[in-house]
Formats: C-alpha cells, structure tokens, sequence
C-alpha cells in the first residue's frame, strides 16, 4: 500500500465544523452528512471538511486529542514504553498533516503540535527500526505488531516482507538436500 492510499483511508476519518452556511442534509453514498447551519457544529469525513475550509466555508474544529498536553503525555509515554503504545487515532499522521496544511489557521499551537507529533513518530519509528532489527536477527517466523497504525506497517512494510524472503531462502539453502530415489515404472 502506498501512502498516498494510507491518507485516502485518513480521509473518510469524521471531523467536526463549523460551517457558516446553511445547507440541508446530503445524502450520499457513504451516508448522511448535515444539515448545515451557520455556528453549529457538524461531523463530516474530512475529505470534505477540507474542501469546505478550501472554499472559505466552514471552520475547522481540531480533534481532541490535538492538543499540546495532551500530545506531550502520548509523547512521553511513548519513550517510556518498550512496548508501542495505542495511538489516539489509527491515522494520527495522516491527520495531522492534512490538518495542519489545510486549515492550520484553526489549531491553537499548530507548530508545537507539528512537533510533537513529529516526536512521537520518530520515537515510533526507532523503536520499529529496533524491533525489526531484533526480529531479523533472531530469525523469528512471526511477529506480534500491536497498536501499529497503517502508516506505520507500510512504512516497515517492505522491509520486513523482504527481509523474510531472504532469510526464507537462507533456511532452505542451508537445510540438508534430501536423497531422492529415483523409482522405476
């Protein structure tokens, strides 16, 4: 899966607005969005909180887990654990990055956030680096990727699929060749 895929996924992720216009409810094939009025707040896939905000209707509401405190606990929790800890969304990059280029004028600190998300994806990704390094060297047959996002095993994706074929062909060169017999008919 490319990224590009990974984002489209992120894409369907609900939102909140507030739009300032008014519109009844729409129906489309993922389902009904709306109604729309002005200064009320309303839950769309972000793909169109992003084409409103783009066309100056709507005000984008962040997450709530797109706050600094917030993120700097997942962050420090993050380095504190061996383990990978559960994110608060399954495309926190996607949507961060999406957020911040497209309506960065609606979250309070948005540099800080960028940052901190930053943080925790590389501290992440180290701790992948390492586990897959482990997990190579081990020549483990399987492995357990917990609380992962999508963007993440992607990332690591072709390293490891890669990385098992080769020790697979390893392990079949080094086997002892079986005799065959051959047989008459």
């Amino acid at each position: 899966m490319e990224p590009a895929e990974a984002e489209f996924l992120a894409e369907q992720e609900l939102v909140t607005i507030v739009p300032s216009f008014s519109m009844d409810r729409v129906h489309l094939i993922g389902g009904d969005l709306g109604p729309f009025n002005p200064g009320l707040p309303v839950e769309v896939p972000l793909w169109l909180a992003i084409n409103l905000k783009q066309r100056q209707k709507c005000r984008l509401v962040p997450p709530e887990w797109m706050d600094v405190e917030k993120l700097e606990e997942i962050r420090d929790q993050e380095r504190k654990e061996d383990t990978f800890t559960p994110m608060p969304s399954p495309y926190y990059m996607e949507l961060t990055k999406l957020l911040l280029n497209y309506a960065s004028d609606n979250i309070p600190k948005a540099d800080e956030i960028r940052t901190l998300v930053k943080d925790t994806w590389d501290t992440r990704m180290a701790k992948l680096r390492l586990s897959a390094d482990s997990f190579v060297r081990q020549q483990e047959a399987h492995a357990k990727l917990d609380n992962l996002t999508l963007m993440e095993i992607n990332t690591i994706g072709t390293f490891l699929t890669q990385a098992l074929d080769h020790m697979y062909k390893l392990r079949t060169n080094l086997q002892p060749a079986h005799s065959s017999q051959s047989q008459d008919f």
